[in-house]
């Protein structure tokens, strides 16, 4: 088959493209050109930004038919309703990278399922317009002559990157670990996370390269070890052969007070309960996890240790600020309030 991946050079990407490569089918990855990967050498590469529409689309009428496209960089709906004017009637299947922040926030009820309500907060953009751009295909698809699979990812990790926290994907927060440095946790920790190496989300992907099951149908791949928070910290700490991490819990409200852009996503996102069915994808997919959250941990810290990768915890410098504000106020409250008989 003539895939032709959208991006292709990002961390569930080189996986996909991988796996395709293994089994024999003819790749071409679209995108600009400018990062450095370990996909294998001598595909075929289109190189442009698929931020300019008009381009990207001739370029794409150029390059003719194409059995399947999977589309990794689709985050806005001008970016969908441009795939659809490029790709409809032209191509065998689209498949689509789309993501579990999709769902309206907290959930009626867990795990969630692919039917559950869609209406992610406008105040978070990446998961507001990823369900912007998948209604848009499905629309599409509807219309025919454009066969639509969705594919929502949750917390996807691997090495080639850190891990994410608090305050993002930076690597500082192993060197906190491994020192024994304090770690911020949003709210009380015990709110559900669950995670998935990359390999294992990206053998789902190729799953669908072709499996007309999946044509109108969407499916999660996400980790099946639910864990708490303070669970997810601890073991990564154990797979460091770090002490135990002692976790700060700061009120997520708070957090996204005094650190708005840091702490977007715990707002947004974390403090939420994160947990999918994965049943459909395992009956038409073959999903499963296969790397326990503790071993892809150890990969991904040996990755970071051996390309020297892993940041020094002295910045930035709000992090520990921001712990030393939390505890000082928290001994004068305590301190202020020591009176009342309640």
């Amino acid at each position: 088959m003539k895939v032709l991946i959208i991006g292709g050079t990002g961390l569930i990407s080189t996986a996909i493209t991988r796996y395709l490569i293994e089994r024999g089918e003819d790749v071409t990855l679209y995108n600009r050109g400018v990062s450095q990967t370990d996909v294998p050498p001598g595909l075929r590469h289109i190189q442009g930004d698929r931020t300019q529409y008009a381009t990207v689309e001739a370029q794409m009428a150029e390059a003719g038919h194409f059995d399947c496209v999977i589309d990794m960089v689709c985050f806005k709906p001008g970016e969908a309703e441009s795939a659809i004017r490029a790709f409809q009637g032209r191509i065998g299947q689209y498949v689509f990278c789309s993501t579990v922040d999709v769902y309206t926030k907290p959930a009626r009820r867990y795990p969630v399922t692919e039917d559950a309500e869609r209406k992610p907060s406008l105040t978070f953009p990446y998961a507001f317009d990823k369900a912007a751009c998948e209604r848009l295909l499905e629309e599409a698809h509807q219309r025919g002559d454009f066969p639509v699979t969705v594919i929502r990812p949750a917390h996807t990790y691997g090495e080639g990157r850190g891990l994410i926290h608090a305050f993002g994907w930076e690597t500082y927060y192993f060197d906190r670990i491994r020192k024994g440095k304090p770690i911020i946790v949003q709210g009380d920790g015990t709110s559900f996370w669950a995670t998935c190496h990359r390999d294992d989300v990206g053998r789902a992907f190729a799953a669908a390269v072709g499996n007309e099951r999946t044509f109108g149908r969407a499916y999660h791949v996400a980790g099946e070890e639910p864990m708490t928070w303070d669970g997810y910290h601890q073991t990564v700490a154990e797979a460091m052969g770090a002490p135990k991490p002692r976790l700060v819990h700061i009120p997520t409200d708070l957090l996204g007070t005094v650190a708005p852009k840091a702490a977007e996503w715990c707002v947004e996102n974390f403090h939420f309960n994160n947990i999918f069915d994965n049943a459909a994808a395992s009956a038409d997919l073959g999903f499963r996890q296969t790397i326990p959250w503790l071993e892809g941990v150890r990969r991904v810290v040996d990755w970071l240790d051996e390309h020297g990768k892993i940041d020094s915890s002295d910045e930035p410098a709000f992090y520990d600020r921001i712990l030393d504000a939390w505890e000082r106020f928290g001994v004068k409250m305590v301190q202020e309030l020591a009176d009342l008989d309640i």
